[in-house]
């Protein structure tokens, strides 16, 4: 059910995209991302949970995808609305990408000795924490190679500190999904992979 949701959202994302170049930036690591989850799939499957995680998390690169994330509409009025400088699509994504974490929880407890404890907590947001800067730095790599055309990929919209409100906002999210998603999640994982 989930796939078929990933792919109505692709299907539709594609579908007069505002600019096919900054779509094909930003669908591309989910479509990369599901293509390891769909050849994993048979010989180690995640939980509900995870999966249900990475959907949403899929959808919103989609919606992103399709508009440029500097003009998702609901932001754009929500912008208009309250009087904010930018349109901040961009910034609930990082946000939201936080919860990723749940999902590099879940591998880290099936595959290594860690056990729920401190240590996995900082082992995971240090994990997160990587993974943001890594696609901070990959964006701006790939605005150095094409210029001005990765200016909608990029999406700063004019915050010369956009990469660090980014990482920001997924640790801020990363550690809202722990406190809010890990006693769940522990369940889940006692019930689904028994």
């Amino acid at each position: 059910f989930l796939f078929i949701i990933i792919i109505i959202f692709l299907l539709w994302s594609v579908i007069q995209a505002n600019d096919y170049f900054t779509w094909m930036l930003e669908v591309s690591p989910a479509v990369i991302g599901l293509l390891v989850l769909l050849f994993t799939y048979t010989r180690f499957r995640l939980t509900t949970l995870s999966y249900l995680i990475i959907t949403i998390l899929v959808v919103l690169m989609f919606i992103g995808g399709h508009y440029t994330y500097a003009d998702v509409p609901l932001f754009s009025w929500l912008k208009d609305e309250f009087h904010l400088q930018r349109n901040n699509y961009d910034r609930f994504g990082h946000f939201a990408k936080g919860s990723f974490i749940i999902v590099i929880r879940e591998l880290l407890l099936r595959n290594t000795c860690i056990k729920p404890s401190k240590w996995l907590i900082c082992i995971t947001l240090s994990i997160i924490l990587a993974i943001s800067a890594i696609y901070e730095i990959i964006e701006w790599l790939v605005a150095k190679i094409v210029g001005r055309s990765a200016k909608s990929f990029l999406a700063t919209q004019g915050d010369v500190w956009d990469s660090q409100w980014d990482m920001s906002l997924t640790f801020i999210g990363a550690i809202l999904s722990l406190l809010l998603l890990s006693k769940l999640h522990n369940r889940i994982m006692n019930k689904e992979l028994k």
